[in-house]
């Protein structure tokens, strides 16, 4: 479920009918269900509404698309790239993030909602974009590791690839690159999850051997395990307790 800001009485969710996958809007007693999607044929999810409430993002068929808050007006943010995934505001709605280039092989891009002002940001170095979740054979392979928005709305947080590790990177608007991790070969990180108190970050390891969950300011350091899994087993997904 998604939550639509400045519409508490709504909720925004995704279904699989007939094997097509649609974006929705609710009541919250699930009456009054809206397709954003038109009715079209595409395959659309990775729905995002924006900080305002106005409009909607979702790709669909790979293809990002923007609409209006109700669905209507949807148009197609060109790219030149056959995989487009995930679009994401930015805090003050003035920018859309997503990964772009080809399956298993992109990197993560902003452009204005209208659908200028395109690039790429910071390129992943190999990484596929993909986090095991078991430890052993799964038909679905992973979770997606998709870059985020810092809160301050001015740079991204993403996974790539640095030798034989996968380090936490953080990438300005405009293009300057920090490594905020230096680990040893065979060491993942994933999913990495800013604080709503814009002081800390959550995000995944494999740095003790099993997949585990850990705090630390925003540039990584002083991190310390939250989760301590038995072997065997992951954390994966924190999610901060929203501000009351």
């Amino acid at each position: 479920l998604i939550f639509i800001p400045g519409a508490p009485q709504r909720l925004g969710f995704t279904a699989l009918i007939d094997g097509i996958s649609r974006p929705f809007t609710m009541d919250l007693d699930g009456r009054n269900k809206r397709d954003l999607s038109q009715g079209t044929k595409g395959f659309a999810y990775g729905f995002s509404a924006s900080p305002d409430g106005a409009r909607v993002a979702y790709h669909q068929d790979y293809k990002i698309y923007v609409a209006d808050a109700d669905g209507e007006n949807a148009r197609v943010i060109e790219t030149g790239n056959p995989f487009n995934f995930v679009p994401q505001w930015s805090p003050d709605g003035q920018w859309l993030m997503f990964v772009s280039g080809e399956h298993y092989n992109c990197h993560p891009y902003v452009v204005r909602p209208d659908g200028s002002e395109l690039r790429k940001l910071a390129d992943r170095g190999g990484y596929d974009g993909v986090m095991t979740v078991y430890d052993v054979f799964d038909f679905h392979g992973g979770s997606s590791d998709v870059p985020v928005w810092c809160l301050s709305g001015d740079a991204v947080y993403y996974t790539a690839k640095v030798g034989e590790a996968f380090e936490l990177m953080c990438v300005s608007l405009d293009g300057k690159v920090e490594q905020l991790t230096r680990s040893q070969p065979g060491v993942h990180h994933y999913h990495v999850k800013p604080a709503p108190d814009k002081q800390r970050i959550a995000f995944g390891s494999t740095r003790s051997g099993r997949r585990q969950l850990y705090v630390a300011n925003l540039d990584a350091s002083n991190a310390r395990a939250i989760t301590d899994v038995p072997e065997g087993h992951g954390a994966m997904w924190a999610h901060w307790q929203p501000p009351s």
